[in-house]
């Protein structure tokens, strides 16, 4: 199982152009889900409903959009699937137009604005296929209306069979402080039309979340933290039968404990039908579990002294160091945790680049030579633990004697060109900084 990853998280933000600005151009685009699997009525009963969340969003945070409309085609689920409006959509026929007041740029804290209820109509066959499909228009952009690209958006409903294990929501833990022990509520239920023959629980466990409690139906392998992001993967295999409409907890809670050096940590559950059954639905059986504790991460650079007569060569090494007491890791993204960037000294050229060191102009465009750049910039991995250094390692030939002559170098957030982030976790920045001096 993948581990997931947030999609949306800037905010709105007003119109404001100077007025020798470029035109400037938005998307409007439509959020729904790809595919849904609708059980069948168990001994003929009511099938169970599922909510199909949908929304929409745009591209360009220059503009506010506003009056939304989303236009809903469910003419082809007819035989297959029978939907429920809701309170925003005013249905006409095998269609609805919904409406959505305010349309959120893509980055912010994005919520689905429409939500459909679909069942298997009754009658339906295993096998059953039918299509939503999408269109939506919207009011702002440069142009005053923003329109969807038109035919790119549905959801195939599919009538099924089979056992459907959900695992029921749990809320992310916000204010963790490292030393805490929190109990995980974790409970797992068939909303499928078939029984569930046992069923394996899967957690995956970053590396400041400890003392997990132990089970003996579970596996417990070891991680090689050097080799592997500090995840540490739990198998557990249950043989309690799950009818439709049971449900299962673990034999006692489940509970954590965040390390000294936890920071942002998470909990990823996943479950599976046993005897290699195929649950109807994989959208409900998994959950990412956000842990973040009240605690900080130290950031820090050195820089280095060399030099030589005109026209040797030198080893510069700019060393980053984690300070603790956190690690921290970008499992979501796997972006890397910072940059180490180094502005070249006067009078010198570099040679030798070490490895995830790249060329770049002064302000950050494409050089096209790895050697002989004014800059480079150098990726960290994605993770670093809480007393992790890291050296990167520059042959740097000087060209030209000038006494005195240094280059910063620096700490930055990666892909800070499209966006800086700041190091909020970080409470000293003064380290952040260096120089590399030659002669």
């Amino acid at each position: 199982m993948a581990v997931a990853a947030g999609l949306l998280t800037a905010g709105l933000a007003v119109p404001a152009f100077a007025a020798d600005d470029p035109p400037q151009s938005d998307q409007l685009w439509i959020n729904e889900p790809y595919e849904q699997t609708l059980p069948i009525g168990t001994d003929g009963g009511q099938p169970e409903s599922r909510t199909l969340g949908v929304g929409l969003y745009h591209d360009n945070d220059n503009f506010t959009v506003t009056d939304g409309r989303l236009s809903v085609d469910v003419s082809d689920l007819a035989g297959v699937a029978e939907v429920t409006w809701p309170d925003n959509c005013t249905p006409s026929g095998a269609a609805a137009v919904c409406t959505i007041p305010v349309v959120p740029v893509i980055g912010s804290d994005y919520e689905d604005q429409v939500s459909l209820t679909v069942r298997a109509a009754d009658g339906a066959e295993v096998g059953a296929q039918g299509r939503i499909t999408y269109e939506a228009t919207a009011t702002g952009g440069p142009d005053g209306t923003l329109t969807a690209p038109r035919e790119s958006f549905s959801t195939t409903v599919t009538v099924g069979a089979g056992p459907d294990l959900a695992i029921d929501p749990v809320a992310d833990i916000e204010d963790g402080q490292p030393g805490d022990e929190r109990t995980i509520p974790f409970k797992v239920t068939n909303q499928g039309n078939r029984s569930a023959n046992g069923l394996t629980v899967k957690l995956y466990v970053s590396y400041g979340l400890t003392d997990l409690t132990r089970y003996d139906a579970c596996a417990y392998p070891p991680t090689d933290g050097d080799d592997y992001p500090p995840l540490n993967t739990v198998v557990c295999t249950f043989d309690q039968v799950l009818a439709p409409g049971d449900s299962f907890e673990l034999p006692e809670p489940l509970t954590v404990r965040l390390a000294p050096y936890a920071l942002k940590e998470r909990l990823d559950i996943g479950v599976e039908p046993g005897d290699g059954a195929q649950d109807i639905d994989s959208q409900n059986d998994y959950t990412a579990l956000q842990i973040r504790a009240v605690n900080t991460v130290d950031f820090s650079v050195a820089g280095d002294t060399i030099s030589g007569a005109a026209g040797e060569t030198a080893t510069a090494e700019l060393t980053f160091k984690n300070n603790g007491p956190a690690w921290l890791g970008n499992l979501g993204s796997g972006d890397p945790v910072a940059e180490v960037r180094l502005i070249v000294p006067e009078g010198t050229t570099v040679t030798g680049v070490p490895s995830d060191c790249y060329p770049r102009t002064v302000d950050g465009g494409y050089y096209p030579k790895q050697t002989g750049a004014p800059r480079y910039d150098c990726s960290l991995p994605h993770w670093v633990l809480e007393d992790t250094r890291h050296t990167f390692a520059f042959s740097v030939r000087v060209d030209t004697v000038v006494p005195g002559a240094t280059g910063a170098v620096s700490i930055h957030p990666a892909f800070g060109e499209f966006g800086e982030y700041p190091f909020d976790f970080d409470p000293d920045l003064t380290n952040n900084t260096a120089v590399l001096t030659v002669n």
